[in-house]
This record gives C-alpha cells, sequence and structure tokens, in this order.
C-alpha cells in the first residue's frame, strides 16, 4: 500500500492552476510531473470547481469562461493576501511583545 502524503493547501492550489493554465498538456501529465496520483490531482479539480460554485452561489451559469476564471483567480488571491496578512499581524504582534520586555 503506498504511502499518504499530506500535501500543503498552497501546493494543491498551485497544482490546479496549472492545470487551468496549460491546457496543452494532459492532467497524467501534469500529475507524473508534479510526483501525485492522477485521482489525487482530478479530486483537487473537483474540489475547486466545487468551491467555486459555492462561493458565488451557483450564479456563475450567466458568467462567461474568462470571467469566471478571472473571479477564481482574484478569490484566490484574496484567499493568499489574507495569510499573508495573518501572518504579518502575528509577526507584528510578537516583536510588539519582545520589544517590551
Amino acid at each position: 500500500m503506498a504511502k499518504r502524503k499530506n500535501c500543503p493547501e498552497e501546493f494543491k492550489r498551485d497544482a490546479v492552476d496549472l492545470v487551468y493554465s496549460s491546457p496543452d498538456r494532459t492532467l497524467t501529465d501534469i500529475a507524473h510531473g508534479l510526483g501525485i496520483h492522477l485521482e489525487t490531482l482530478r479530486k483537487w479539480i473537483r474540489e475547486d470547481r466545487t468551491r467555486a460554485h459555492a462561493a458565488d452561489g451557483g450564479r456563475g451559469a450567466d458568467m462567461t469562461p474568462d470571467e469566471k476564471e478571472e473571479l477564481k483567480r482574484l478569490r484566490r488571491e484574496n484567499a493568499r493576501l489574507k495569510e499573508d496578512n495573518e501572518i504579518l499581524r502575528k509577526a507584528a504582534a510578537y516583536f510588539a511583545r519582545e520589544t517590551t520586555r
């Protein structure tokens, strides 16, 4: 039995982004290049599509494919920026605490 890897969320997002940005490559090729199983990559893509569908409340039918991709990109960027802000907030609190000692 193969050992399960717990991949970071950022790796998963980057893998899905790679699939969307590489229409000329097969899923098999991308999965092999990333060192993951094909079905794992398919699962991540399904999860991303489900998240995107839930995030727009199922209203994506009236959007063009380019608008949908832009919205996905902006939402991912927003999530990353929120993570960065949280890290910076914690770092600032740590350094403020250290300078008062």
